[in-house]
């Protein structure tokens, strides 16, 4: 395959990497995998998905970006599978990301185990985890985060790495101090071996025993496998650029397939029938090129399928207003939310920082919860907020439903990458076979203080990546509701969780204190709300303003209003992605003047964005710019009190903006 792909570049003109000299220990491998374990592959592992029974055919129609690649429908690169096949072994979404795959790959055996403890596990296997990685993704740092957790939690998974002792034109001498099964002596309870991957063999024997340790013990192992690399890096980057003579040589002199050729001949298998053998395998490799090369391109048509899975939440239902109801504020509005999809759904979990039964959250919100549910479904991370995002990839793909927390919005960003390569691209690249359902919660915002590092505000930054849904309620009814509707989405959801409105003890914000919903209640991603209304006098006379805000903004814009009588309409976006773009332009529309309100530092931000759509869509209904209000544009917020509310919005602000506005 790797030859007849070379030989046709001119066809084969997607980037893409094989396996050439790493084929023994990944075929052992492959057939070894049952169709009840979860592998995660990395992108030169084409001869591993041969051993799991794909066929030449199905890895050509990916190689040529085809409609029919059952993979991604022609998304994604070469050797980066995704299958839900029942006879074969399970593959979540694989991205070309090196490293980032160990996160997942172990959410997955963190997701088994939490199955198999539970009694959710069906059927009398014992399934396991199987991560695929080269060695020079092993320095990575959220490859330790991985393997801390998998060591720490007994998981039963395997990192298989294969070491070819190059990362592109980085050689092991230059990128390490030490090899994997060096550096996994470091992680305590991690069983490792080495093994020569270039003999079939000795590789089979190896997996045979890494496969039953893992199936019996539940325990993790590393097994180091050293191969040569016979192909380029990729067919765009070659190695004749890098390599020397000497060292192509050296690896050639360990060619997989020419020492297993002389070993079956030494057993006494007839050359003749070895060579019908290749003869055999080229004509098939031959025939599923061919056959690639003419399949159907993509429908262009297809290109916005599978962004998201479809959510069952499409309507709000329930009562927001019960009768004889409490009141409640916001924190614990989204602890009773929590509390009653754990007691509704046995495989919801709870798992962050600080969130376990010790301490409930610092900011309590996870209170009582491990008391009522149990260390194995409420229990604290160490500090790997890299783990905690990234996990929830493994744990959907096996049927595990994980509600996570990142405990300030400041410390999001080691997470960053995880949300980005892996849980965002999921359901698009893997053509909406692994939705990844992933209840993320992020207490944000500014008060009284809270200072630099745990009064930030990434709404902004999170828009950027699309594939997921962000949420930010300013009351206690949206919390309770939103936090029921995002739990039920099987798409990725942030929600963010404004850390001055949980108590309401920020001055004028004891409206965020509302009678506590039903069970049922449920509020539709997407949908605002109105939460002021101007007078149709007004409005009919051209003397009022709307203000589009959401968070702590709705409380500004509130108290502002009180100076306008009749003339304020206050939005309150509750979904910032999905955007109820509808009831923005319609409102808009109606006044004709407007103020979009944030948080956040202004410059570039998520309401400048916003205001642009605004002017695009509304251009002609306007009296006045469309204006925004926010943050001042800081590298963060200062400590001292004074200068917060110097750089925050602020009511006089709010009031001194829509004077202006109203001027016009």
């Amino acid at each position: 395959m790797s030859e007849t792909y070379e030989a046709n570049r001119n066809i084969c003109k997607y980037v893409h990497s094989t396996s050439r000299g790493h084929e023994a220990i990944q075929i052992a491998t492959g057939m070894l995998m049952e169709p009840t374990d979860f592998v995660s592959p990395y992108y030169r592992d084409d001869s591993m998905l041969l051993g799991m029974g794909f066929s030449p055919y199905e890895l050509m129609l990916q190689l040529l970006a085809k409609k029919d690649d059952p993979f991604s429908g022609g998304r994604s690169y070469y050797c980066h599978p995704s299958s839900n096949d029942p006879a074969k072994p399970k593959i979540p979404h694989q991205s070309s990301a090196t490293g980032m795959q160990a996160i997942p790959a172990t959410g997955v055996a963190q997701g088994l185990q939490y199955l198999e403890k539970s009694g959710l596990l069906q059927g009398d296997q014992q399934p396991i985890s199987l991560c695929s990685i080269g060695d020079g993704s092993m320095t990575e740092g959220e490859v330790s985060e991985a393997l801390q957790f998998a060591v720490l939690h007994r998981l039963p998974i395997i990192y298989l790495v294969q070491d070819n002792e190059w990362g592109i034109s980085v050689s092991a001498r230059e990128a390490r101090a030490m090899d994997a099964y060096e550096y996994a002596a470091g992680f305590k309870g991690l069983e490792r071996m080495r093994v020569d991957g270039s003999d079939f063999e000795a590789s089979l024997e190896a997996m045979q025993a890494a496969v039953a340790y893992v199936r019996v013990q539940r325990k993790p192992i590393l097994v180091h496998a050293t191969v040569p690399l016979l192909g380029h890096h990729t067919s765009g980057v070659r190695k004749e650029w890098y390599r020397s003579i000497q060292d192509l040589e050296k690896h050639a002199a360990n060619d997989p397939l020419p020492k297993l050729y002389q070993r079956l001949v030494a057993l006494g298998i007839n050359e003749k029938t070895l060579d019908w053998i290749a003869m055999e395998s080229q004509q098939q490799v031959d025939e599923a090129f061919e056959q690639a090369k003419n399949a159907e391109e993509p429908q262009l048509s297809s290109i916005h399928d599978f962004v998201f899975a479809p959510t069952p939440v499409t309507v709000e239902k329930g009562e927001r207003m019960p009768a004889n109801g409490a009141k409640v504020v916001m924190v614990d509005a989204a602890l009773h939310a929590v509390e009653e999809i754990m007691r509704a759904y046995p495989e919801a979990i709870l798992y962050g920082q600080d969130v376990g039964g010790r301490l409930g959250g610092v900011f309590r919100e996870a209170a009582t919860l491990a008391g009522k549910f149990g260390d194995d479904r409420v229990y604290n991370t160490a500090i790997q907020e890299a783990y905690i995002i990234g996990s929830t990839v493994g744990l959907s793909a096996v049927g595990v439903k994980p509600i996570v927390e990142v405990q300030f919005a400041d410390y999001f960003y080691p997470g960053f990458n995880q949300l980005v390569s892996e849980i965002s691209k999921s359901c698009y690249l893997s053509g909406g076979k692994y939705p990844v359902q992933s209840l993320i919660r992020v207490p944000i915002g500014a008060y009284g203080g809270g200072g630099p590092y745990h009064s930030g505000c990434i709404e902004s930054t999170l828009l950027t990546i699309k594939g997921i849904k962000i949420v930010y309620p300013s009351n206690a009814a949206d919390m309770k509701g939103l936090m029921k509707a995002a739990f039920l989405d099987p798409n990725p959801v942030v929600m963010l969780e404004h850390k001055g409105l949980y108590w309401s003890k920020v001055p004028g914000t004891l409206e965020a204190m509302c009678i506590e919903p039903s069970e049922d209640y449920v509020i539709p991603l997407g949908k605002g709300r109105l939460v002021l209304d101007a007078t149709g006098e007004k409005v009919s006379n051209g003397e009022s303003t709307c203000i589009i805000t959401y968070g702590m903004g709705v409380y500004w814009a509130k108290a502002a209003a009180v100076n306008f009588p009749g003339q304020i309409t206050v939005i309150d976006l509750r979904t910032l992605y999905p955007l109820d773009e509808e009831l923005v332009f319609e409102t808009v529309r109606k006044h004709g003047k407007c103020l979009v309100l944030t948080e956040e530092q202004l410059n570039n931000s998520f309401v400048q964005s916003l205001a642009a759509r605004i002017q695009e869509q509304c251009f002609k209904y306007l009296d006045a710019p469309v204006f925004t209000m926010g943050a001042l544009d800081l590298p963060a917020v200062p400590l001292n009190t004074a200068l917060e509310k110097v750089m925050l919005p602020t009511v006089e602000k709010v009031v001194a903006k829509l004077q202006h506005i109203m001027s016009y």
